[in-house]
């Protein structure tokens, strides 16, 4: 299992960039993790787009969502070209269907709804759900393959929950929307500190910030998570890569 970033930027995606967007390659399956503002432009930096066959969605907000549409077309252009005969496959929280069912198109793309409780396997990687807080219904996503573990967050407050779910893993992809001194529940995020104090007492190897801010310097938000975190922490970049 090889997981690369797309897309990392919380709300918007800055030049030459995306908001939240993970590939996910094992077993010669490729699939994604959202697909946020600007995945479609970055993402063939990274994999085929007529590779990619499924995407697992978080939630509906559009810094998760918004490339799905033009990544359809895309799909629909290459099925059209004969490139691929793949239709593509969208698994999206079963709460959001009025939203997410626009993405279904006959023959294109089809549409699966997923409640907390489902498990799917994609390219030999088992995928779970926990259910997080947040304004829009959400669900953060653990992949699992051959012993090795990797969490998904989504956008998320801190949660002892998923604190839960994320126990052990070997890589942790957390959302951290703001520094360490500011309020970010009350906007349904995490900052600096309980990004990393979820991953130290989760007992986590390896902590990647994501859904990073537009303000101030993001090697801060590392200063601040090394405080409360003993492992390894990385900033999520476009091509930062784990592999396991």
């Amino acid at each position: 299992m090889k997981l690369t970033t797309a897309g990392f930027w919380g709300a918007f995606p800055e030049e030459n960039s995306a908001t939240s967007c993970y590939v996910v390659k094992s077993e010669g399956e490729t699939f994604l993790l959202d697909c946020g503002s600007g995945a479609m432009a970055v993402l063939p930096r990274i994999a085929d787009r007529n590779d990619i066959d499924q995407m697992i969605i978080s939630h509906r907000h559009f810094d998760h969502t918004a490339d799905i549409g033009a990544f359809v077309y895309s799909r629909a252009t290459a099925m059209g070209l004969k490139e691929t005969d793949r239709p593509l496959t969208i698994h999206a929280p079963a709460g959001e269907k009025a939203f997410f069912q626009q993405f279904e198109k006959e023959n294109i793309s089809e549409l699966k709804l997923y409640e907390t409780e489902d498990r799917l396997l994609i390219g030999g990687v088992r995928v779970t759900f926990q259910k997080t807080t947040h304004p829009a219904p959400c669900w953060a996503a653990r992949l699992e393959k051959d012993g090795k573990t990797v969490v998904y967050t989504a956008d998320t407050v801190y949660d002892e929950a998923l604190v839960s779910f994320c126990e052990k893993a070997d890589l942790l992809i957390a959302e951290c929307s703001f520094y360490e001194n500011q309020d970010a529940s009350a906007f349904g995020h995490m900052n600096s500190r309980e990004a990393a104090e979820m991953a130290e007492a989760a007992g986590v190897k390896e902590l990647w910030l994501s859904h990073l801010p537009h303000f101030g310097e993001h090697e801060q938000l590392k200063n601040e998570a090394e405080k409360y975190f003993s492992g390894k922490i990385h900033l999520a970049a476009e091509g930062l890569s784990w592999e396991g």
